[in-house]
């Protein structure tokens, strides 16, 4: 090399622009908060035995990672009333939305309900089923009325679910 090549080569590297610093990685989005489930009213058919219905539905609920209660009410029950609409408008979700009802009417079905053991002295009743699908006799039943009747339901279906 010669001796103008040299510096000339050291002068061009030394003014070489070093390279830029790839930019900072922005932090991942946050996840949107995740809402619980939704608790899941299935409307029963209007014929047939109870227990066979339960033992299908029992099946569908393990699939779905849920528990599964039979419901009793009545259109003119209130608490039953206040019950279903605050499930259905989502705010029992917090406490009981991995859970899965199964709606049967009192008037509509208490012969059937009773021939698989669904029988109570007052409505709303929530019952365990068992493997058959008959009542296992695990059961709350009856509320308060007026505004504090989901509020008198929720913990008592809380204890009858562990």
């Amino acid at each position: 090399m010669s001796k103008i090549t040299l510096p000339l080569l050291l002068l061009l590297l030394a003014c070489a622009r070093a390279p830029e610093a790839a930019p900072p990685t922005p932090p991942p989005p946050k996840p949107a908060p995740v809402a619980p489930p939704h608790i899941d009213l299935v409307a029963t058919p209007v014929a047939g035995a109870v227990a066979a219905y339960v033992r299908g539905e029992q099946a569908r609920a393990a699939a779905d990672h849920r528990k599964l209660l039979v419901y009793v009410g009545a259109t003119w029950c209130e608490p039953c009333r206040r019950f279903h609409d605050a499930a259905k408008a989502g705010l029992v979700d917090q406490d009981l939305g991995t859970l899965r009802l199964l709606e049967f009417d009192l008037d509509r079905d208490r012969e059937r309900l009773a021939a698989d053991g669904y029988a109570s002295q007052m409505i709303p009743l929530f019952a365990l089923p068992a493997a058959d699908g008959k009542a296992t006799g695990k059961a709350i039943q009856g509320s308060i009325k007026g505004d504090g009747a989901v509020g008198n339901l929720v913990p008592r279906l809380i204890e009858l679910l562990r």
